[in-house]
C-alpha cells in the first residue's frame, strides 16, 4: 500500500508531455534503470550493496525512492497572496481540496477548488488540460497554476489552468457520495465530508469568541487554572492520574471551583476561563467525561449581579449569531448556516439533495430580550414536574386529587392518601381520533421502564372524544371529567376541549417536592417529544430562556451516589460551598437541614440546563461548620479543603460566581440533541474515543513504573 501510494504521489505532475518538462515519475524510471546511475555509487557502498541481504536492499531502494518523491515537499512553490485572486489576467498559483470534475465536450472541463470546507475558487481547463483536470481524483490536495478570468457566482477567483498536481492524492477505496455515512472510526472523513459538523465547529468558535469578549466588557479577567488537582470531595466521581511517586496520584478537575474561590481571596476582582473539566460520571446524551465551560466568579458580588452579567453574555453572543447566521430548518431539526457563504451553502445542500427531498427553508434567529424569566425551584416542580421545565411546551401540570373520584384513585396506584397529578396536550385540529388514539396507544406500551414499572404507578392516558359516554372519561366517575374542570387554573388548558385532546393521570407520595423531576414531568415530555415527532404537533424552534432559583441545599443520598463522604445521610446538592439563601434558611441548618435553600440560581433553555452557579460561603467557620456538622464529613475528609479554609481565613469577600457548560449551549442553538456534534473528537456513551482508540490498556511496564497492579475481580 506504501508503494502504491508512494507511485501514486510520483505521478503528481499531470499535465500535457512537453520537451521542456517531464514528470518526476519519468525521471524516476530513468534514474533507477541507468546503468550509469548504479557504477557511479563509491566502491565501498557498492560492496555493501552486493552483501546486503535482500530485505535490506529492497528497504535501502524503497528509501531512496521516498527521498526522491518527496523532494518537492520540502521546497513547495510560493504560493499567490489572495489580493491576487480577483485581478483578472494574473498568474497565480493556488492549493486546496479539489472538487468532482465537469466535463463540457472534449476540451472544455471545470473543477471547484475548497478551502475549509469552502469553495474559494474554479479552475477551468481547457484543450489538452481538459483530459489533465478530468485525470485528478475528486477530493485530493493539488496546486494547480493558471491566469485568473472574471469571476462568477460565489467563488473568490477563476483560473485558467496551465498546469495540476497532487499534494497528495483522495484514495481510489474511499467512497464519497450524497448517502455516504462515515462511521466514528473515520470522525476525520466525518468532520471532512458532512458540512454541518464542520459548521458547527465554526458555529462554537465563533461563539467562544464573541463570548470571551463579552466577559473582557465586564471586567473579567482571563485565568488558567490547573488541570492536575488532588482528590476532593466535591460531589462527582472524579478521573485520577497516578505518579511515579508510590500511593500519590493527581486528580482532574471536576471544575476549577476551589481554585477560583482561591483567586477571590486573592484580591482578583473577576475571573474567567474556558475550563476542561472532567467528571467520571454515567454517559448520557449531554454529557461526555470531559467537556468545556465558560467558569467566571467576582468578588464582592451577589447572585443577582453574576446572573445580570450571564444575561449581557448571552445575549452578546446571542446578538453575533443573529448578525452572521441563519437557521437552516429541516423537517427534524435546524443547523446554523452563515450568511456570508448561504448561496454556496445552498448550492452544495442542492447537490447532494435527492430530487425528491424537501429542500430546507432558512430564517432568521429569533431576538431575545433581558431579565430572563426567574421561577423557585418548587414552582418548576410543581408546574412542570422538572427542575429545567421547556418552556415552549404548552400547558401546565396541575394538581387534582381532592376532586378526584376514590374508584379512579384506587385504579391508577396503590398509594394511601397520594397526590395525583394532570395534564393535557392537544393535537392538531384536523387530526383524525383513531390515528390520535392509535398514538396514544402504542406510547403507553413503549413507555421506559422508569415510568411503566413505576412503584406509585404508571401513568394513565385519557382521550376527549365527543362520541364516547361522558367524552371518554367515564373512568372517573359518573361526573367524568366535569368534577376536576371548576378546580383548575387556565393555564391547565381545560378552558376547552376539543375531540382528540389527550389528558393524562399521574400519582406520586405527598411529600415535598426532590430530585430533578416527577415521573409526570418525565411522561410529559417523552409524550410532547412522540407527537411532535408523530406530525401530531408543530416543533417549535424558538428559544426560552428560565432562572431557576431556591433549590434545595441538601438533597437526600441514594445508593450510588458520590456527594461528599459524609455521615447525614444527604449531600449538597450543587456542591458544598454553596451559601445558605436567607438568615432563615442559615438558621434551619440546625433544626432541618433538608428545608434549607441555597442561594443557588440555573439557566435553562429549551429544557437544558446550561449552568449553574451560586453566592459562595465567604467564612472559613461557616464552610468548615458545614463540613463537620452538617454534612458529617470526617476530619480526613475536612483536611482535603484545608487549602480553601486556609485562603477564606484570609479575608475572602463575598463572591459569586457561575459556569456555562459551553458544549450543550452550542449544541442548543445550532439545533443538536446532542453535545457530541459540537465536539470535535467526542467520547461514545461508554466513554470511549472510537478515532484513536482511547483509553488504552495499561502495559506492564506503565504498571510497574507507577507502581500498580491489577486486583482479580471477586
Amino acid at each position: 500500500m506504501l508503494r502504491q501510494c508512494c507511485r501514486s504521489r510520483a505521478l503528481a505532475a499531470l499535465r500535457p508531455r512537453t520537451s521542456q518538462s517531464q514528470p518526476l515519475s519519468r525521471s524516476l524510471s530513468l534514474l533507477q534503470n541507468s546503468k550509469c546511475s548504479q557504477t557511479s555509487l563509491p566502491s565501498r557502498q557498492a560492496r555493501h550493496l552486493s552483501t546486503t541481504k535482500p530485505q535490506q536492499a529492497q528497504d535501502e531502494s524503497k528509501h531512496t525512492q521516498l527521498s526522491e518523491e518527496f523532494k518537492e515537499c520540502f521546497a513547495p512553490p510560493q504560493m499567490s497572496s489572495p489580493e491576487t485572486w480577483s485581478k483578472p489576467g494574473s498568474s497565480i498559483i493556488v492549493s486546496g481540496h479539489i472538487g468532482r470534475t465537469r466535463k463540457v465536450g472534449k476540451n472544455l472541463a471545470f473543477a471547484h477548488l475548497e478551502r475549509n470546507g469552502e469553495r474559494i475558487g474554479q479552475i477551468c481547463a481547457k484543450g489538452d488540460n481538459a483530459a489533465v483536470l478530468a485525470k485528478i481524483r475528486p477530493f485530493s490536495a493539488v496546486l494547480a497554476k493558471g491566469v485568473t478570468t472574471d469571476a462568477s457566482g460565489a467563488t473568490r477567483f477563476e483560473i485558467d489552468m496551465d498546469s495540476i498536481q497532487y499534494l497528495n492524492p483522495f484514495p481510489k477505496d474511499i467512497i464519497v457520495g450524497p448517502d455516504t455515512v462515515f462511521p466514528p472510526e473515520q470522525r476525520h472523513l466525518q468532520l471532512r465530508f458532512h458540512k454541518e459538523l464542520k459548521e458547527r465547529l465554526r458555529f462554537r468558535a465563533q461563539l467562544k469568541s464573541s463570548m470571551g469578549q463579552a466577559m473582557v466588557d465586564r471586567e473579567f479577567m482571563d485565568v488558567e487554572t490547573p488541570i492536575l488537582f488532588k482528590s476532593t470531595s466535591e460531589g462527582a466521581r472524579e478521573f485520577i492520574v497516578p505518579t511515579r511517586r508510590p500511593r500519590y496520584a493527581y486528580a482532574l478537575p471536576q471544575s476549577p471551583q476551589q481554585y477560583k474561590q482561591v483567586l477571590m481571596a486573592s484580591g482578583m476582582g473577576g475571573y474567567y476561563q474556558f475550563a476542561r473539566c472532567f467528571r467520571d460520571e454515567d454517559h448520557r446524551a449531554d454529557r461526555q467525561p470531559e467537556f468545556t465551560q465558560l467558569d467566571m466568579e467576582k468578588s464582592f458580588a451577589t447572585g443577582k449581579t453574576i446572573m445580570e452579567d450571564v444575561e449581557y453574555v448571552v445575549g452578546r453572543a446571542w446578538d453575533a449569531v443573529r448578525e452572521q447566521y441563519v437557521m437552516e430548518v429541516g423537517e427534524d431539526s435546524f443547523a446554523p448556516v452563515r450568511k456570508a457563504s448561504l448561496e454556496d451553502w445552498r448550492q452544495s445542500v442542492q447537490d447532494s439533495t435527492k430530487d425528491d427531498a424537501k429542500a430546507p427553508l432558512y430564517q432568521e434567529y429569533p431576538a431575545i430580550s433581558a431579565p430572563f424569566l426567574r421561577m423557585k425551584y418548587t414552582d418548576c416542580m410543581d408546574l412542570y414536574g422538572s427542575d429545567k421545565p421547556d418552556l415552549r411546551i404548552p400547558n401546565r401540570i396541575c394538581r387534582v386529587d381532592e376532586n378526584l373520584n376514590k374508584d379512579f384513585v384506587s385504579m391508577i396506584t396503590d398509594l394511601d392518601a397520594p397526590i395525583v397529578e394532570v395534564w393535557k396536550i392537544s393535537p392538531h385540529e384536523d387530526a383524525d381520533r383513531r390515528d390520535v388514539w392509535k398514538f396514544v396507544t402504542e406510547f403507553m406500551e413503549n413507555l421506559p421502564k422508569s415510568l411503566s414499572q413505576n412503584p406509585d404507578g404508571a401513568p394513565t392516558a385519557l382521550m376527549f372524544d365527543s362520541s364516547k359516554p361522558l367524552n371518554g372519561f367515564s373512568a372517573l366517575g359518573p361526573e367524568g371529567l366535569d368534577s376536576i374542570l371548576g378546580s383548575l387554573p387556565e393555564e391547565a388548558g381545560f378552558s376547552s376541549l376539543e375531540n382528540g385532546d389527550i389528558v393524562l393521570f399521574q400519582a406520586r407520595k405527598n411529600q415535598p417536592q426532590q430530585g430533578g423531576s416527577t415521573k409526570l414531568g418525565e411522561a410529559r415530555i417523552a409524550l410532547y417529544h412522540a407527537a411532535v415527532e408523530a406530525g401530531l404537533l408543530d416543533r417549535d424552534d424558538s428559544f426560552k430562556f428560565l432562572w431557576v432559583t431556591d433549590f434545595p441545599m441538601f438533597t437526600p443520598e441514594e445508593e450510588g451516589d458520590v456527594g461528599q463522604g459524609g455521615a447525614s445521610g444527604f449531600s449538597a446538592t450543587h456542591h458544598p460551598f454553596t451559601s445558605p439563601h436567607s438568615e432563615e434558611d442559615f438558621e434551619l441548618l440546625f433544626k432541618d437541614p433538608l428545608r434549607a435553600k441555597a442561594d443557588h440560581y440555573d439557566l435553562v433553555l429549551n429544557g437544558v440546563e446550561l449552568g449553574g452557579g451560586s453566592r459562595r460561603i465567604h467564612i472559613a467557620e461557616i464552610q468548615e461548620f458545614i463540613f463537620r456538622d452538617i454534612l458529617k464529613m470526617s476530619q480526613d475528609k475536612i483536611k482535603e479543603f484545608s487549602h480553601l479554609l486556609k485562603a477564606l481565613r484570609a479575608g475572602c469577600p463575598p463572591h459569586a460566581g457561575f459556569a456555562i457548560g459551553f458544549d450543550r449551549f452550542v449544541a442548543v442553538l445550532s439545533g443538536s440533541s446532542s453535545v457530541r456534534d459540537v465536539i470535535a473528537f467526542p467520547k461514545n456513551n461508554n466513554g470511549v474515543d472510537e478515532f484513536a482508540g482511547g483509553p488504552g490498556k495499561m502495559t506492564k511496564e506503565q504498571l510497574l513504573t507507577y507502581n500498580l497492579q491489577f486486583r482479580k475481580k471477586e
